[in-house]
């Protein structure tokens, strides 16, 4: 009895220490790639010769990146922004218009090729109309960034919702369930994790379309987004500036990416088979 009491806390122990280097194998083996990569740019630059407006190596890259901090952090800002909102207002029409839809099959009939239209309607075509009708430039952008990250999270939140299993829907009809108390109490659980999968490509999706839209709206002057700072970097034949605004963009879109992951964590991981962690 003594030697099991005496092993337990060895246990304990040995799987926290085992998680905490799982933990850092993770985080380190991404880094030493990108290190990698680097060093393979910075030696390839040096012994190539390239030119700087051709290729910058990274030193060149990090010196902008510190010397047009003031010109290239507002711009960060902006697309930040458009792209959190859009988010927003995506997850919010999304999950409405999905609950929406499944209330009735007709309702899907009717209103779902709608959402498929926009999807697949390329953004870049319709922002002239966008342009047009809407009061500004940032209401356009928003409109775009909106519409290319609603249909995700819709379509992901729709078969959600329709994937309950129908024994707990029978269970809930038998206890006299009504329809909201069947929606908020079982479906809407249940779909959590499509949910979660659709937040994670909404997200990506939204800044893509916050600077896709952008290059389209051709938006210029103090209060545009990193999209402008490209061109201009481009046209002005900064490509040093450009690599930093590309960094930039990078390191927006893996921030999103790891927020949205670990919301989606800690949603799920006490109870969803895809967030457990397996013991063989």
């Amino acid at each position: 009895m003594s030697d099991e009491k005496s092993a337990a806390p060895l246990f304990v122990k040995a799987t926290s220490s085992a998680g905490r280097r799982e933990l850092a194998l993770r985080v380190l083996t991404p880094l030493l790639v990108i290190a990698c990569l680097v060093l393979v740019w910075y030696a390839y630059v040096r012994l190539s010769g390239v030119p700087p407006y051709i290729l910058p190596g990274p030193a060149a890259v990090a010196s902008t990146f510190v010397t047009d901090w003031g010109t290239l952090a507002p711009a960060l800002w902006v697309t930040t922004k458009i792209t959190l909102i859009s988010l927003m207002l995506a997850l919010v029409g999304g999950v409405g218009f999905a609950i929406f839809l499944v209330q009735s099959r007709w309702i899907e009939l009717a209103f779902y090729p709608l959402a498929v239209i926009l999807q697949v309607t390329p953004i870049v075509a319709i922002s002239p109309l966008i342009l047009i009708y809407a009061p500004s430039t940032q209401v356009a952008l928003l409109i775009c960034a909106f519409l290319v990250a609603f249909f995700p999270i819709l379509s992901n939140m729709v078969q959600g919702l329709k994937s309950v299993d129908h024994n707990l829907i029978n269970l809930f009809e038998l206890y006299g369930a009504s329809r909201w108390q069947t929606l908020l109490f079982l479906k809407l659980p249940a779909a959590q994790p499509y949910f979660m999968t659709g937040l994670r490509i909404g997200g990506g999706l939204a800044l893509i379309a916050a600077v896709v839209a952008e290059f389209a709206a051709g938006s210029a002057g103090a209060g545009s987004g990193l999209a402008f700072r490209l061109l201009e970097a481009q046209y002005r034949l900064n490509i040093p500036r450009l690599f930093a605004a590309l960094l930039m963009l990078s390191l927006l879109g893996v921030a999103i990416f790891a927020v949205t992951s670990f919301i989606s964590w800690l949603a799920l991981h006490r109870w969803h088979e895809s967030s457990l962690k397996r013991e063989n």
